[in-house]
């Protein structure tokens, strides 16, 4: 039997411990089921990809941070979605 170790600051494994115990596993068990889904996908058992927001989303983002093409303001929750909700 081989042993694997790895380098991750508190946070991290203190945060992945948590996880995978609230699944019913700890985190050796849960590092051996991902490396035989890798070995059953013969590769990585998730797509790896970088995010591309839609062009309509970086413009939402701009219009933010510019404080343009904003409605409101509000004076109640529903008075904001009931904008949002017009055509």
């Amino acid at each position: 039997m081989a042993t694997i170790q790895v380098r991750v600051d508190d946070g991290t494994k203190n945060a992945i411990d948590s996880l995978f115990s609230g699944l019913g596993l700890d985190t050796s068990t849960a590092v051996r089921i991902f490396l035989k889904a890798s070995l059953e996908n013969n590769g990585l058992p998730f797509p790896v990809r970088h995010f591309s927001p839609k062009s309509d989303l970086l413009e939402a983002i701009e219009d933010t941070r510019l404080r343009r093409n904003l409605h409101g303001p509000f004076k109640t929750a529903e008075e904001a979605v009931a904008s949002m909700l017009e055509d």
